[in-house]
Formats: C-alpha cells, structure tokens, sequence
C-alpha cells in the first residue's frame, strides 16, 4: 500500500482530525519561510522581532516589520493546501487547525477553527493600554502607528521574541491534542518550541500522525506513522481527489 492510501486510511478511521501547519505550507503562496536557505532571517537581523528591540527602537524596527508582514505578506492568497484544508473542516473531516504562522491564510481560505499558536498580522495590539485594533482599520505610513486612545505606539498582534505564548491559545492547543485521534503536520520542520510540543503531546495522548513535508523534519523518525513526502498543495489535492473517488 503507497503512503497516499495508507494517509487515506488514517483519515477514514479518525472521528476526530487536527492539522498542525508551520511555514512550509504558506510557501506555496509566495511567503518565504524564516529559516529556510535563502529564507528571511538571511535577509533580514533576527532582531527587528525581538520585543525588547522593538520596544526601544521602535521607529527602525517598524520600517522592516511593516515592509516583511504587511506590504508584503498580506499581499498573498490562500493556495490549494489551505483550500483543501477549508472543504475538509465544512465536510467534517478536519476539527480544527493550530497554525504557527501568523499570515490569515487559513481564515482567507475559509477555515473558521484555527488556533493561531503565535498570534496573527490580522490585529495590533496597544502598549501602554492594551487596546486592539483591527489591520484593516489602520492607516500605515513609515511612522509606527498610534493608538486611537491613549496615543501610543501600537504592536503587531503576533509573537515577538521574548514573548509568551498566548494562554488562550496555548490551552485550546493542548485540548485539541487529548481529542485527537490523527493529527496531520504540514509544511513545519519542528524545530520551533513550544509549538513543536504540539504533535508529541498527541502522539502520547494516542493520536497517529500523518506528515505532509518535501523534506524530512525532526517528526519524521520521531512520532510519524505516514509520511507524504511532497508539496502541500499537491499532496492535499491528491488526497482530496482520492477521498471524492471512494465517498
């Protein structure tokens, strides 16, 4: 049996299915990876997201942030890998996402159960007094934006180094992982913690694993039960075509 049908079968025996999605599958939407040969950490200093930095040279450490996630990455579209992912959560088939990136493609896709484990660039969050704001509600210039009611300097929504793990997410993460029965990784070497907990957590609590990578990951000999050693989007759209085909 080819690993395509051996992955059919740990989606038809699952009552209860969670995907795990790292960078790797946003690629396919024109958003490098961070860690990836020629990936943005070759182009960019590392520092520009740590909090500290962004805190105390906020102007500079903006002028990058607003150039990497939001003239560039909210530019992106949902590719087939999401899409597919969006038609299995509408069909049952998929529960619930835990996602590490922070761009919205999931949502975009239509995928309404997603746990942003690293938060999102969809919202800021105010320094001084907490206030959020909506993305699409601020006006962007050079200059970091201001919040509307304490008149400080706003944050991206999403994890900066230093920084802790959401709670809110955190917990909804570890609940889905004693749900689960199958958890399928996708396009996320494991090499980022706390979030790489995730997939062993639910491997010990019973869950087989399902891996869709090109490359091998720390998973891969690790806690994989199969492993789909290809793109995203074209692995999700064969097994997509294989489910139709037996429903």
């Amino acid at each position: 049996m080819d690993t395509y049908n051996q992955a059919i079968e740990l989606i038809k025996n699952s009552k209860y299915t969670i995907v795990f999605t790292g960078a790797g599958i946003s690629k396919e939407s024109g958003i490098p990876a961070f860690r990836d040969e020629g990936g943005l950490w070759n182009k960019y200093d590392p520092k520009i997201l740590e909090l500290s930095y962004y805190i105390n040279n906020t102007e500079e450490s903006w002028k990058v942030v607003k150039n990497i996630f939001y003239d560039f990455f909210i530019q992106a579209k949902p590719n087939p890998a999401h899409k597919v992912l969006a038609e299995w959560e509408k069909q049952g088939i998929v529960k619930s996402i835990i996602t590490q990136n922070i761009d919205s493609l999931h949502q975009k896709a239509g995928s309404n159960n997603v746990i942003e484990f690293h938060g999102t660039n969809s919202s800021f969050v105010c320094l001084e007094c907490n206030a959020t704001f909506k993305t699409e509600a601020l006006e962007f210039s050079d200059n970091v934006p201001l919040c509307n009611i304490c008149n400080f300097k706003l944050k991206p929504n999403f994890i900066f180094f230093g920084e802790a793990i959401p709670v809110k997410a955190s917990q909804q993460s570890l609940a889905e992982t004693q749900n689960a029965e199958l958890v399928i990784i996708i396009g996320t070497t494991g090499e980022v913690y706390p979030a790489a907990y995730i997939p062993y957590e639910a491997k010990q609590n019973g869950a087989k694993i399902l891996e869709i990578n090109p490359e091998k990951s720390n998973f891969s000999d690790s806690i994989t039960d199969v492993m789909i050693q290809e793109k995203a989007g074209i692995a999700l759209t064969k097994l997509n075509e294989l489910l139709k085909s037996i429903q």
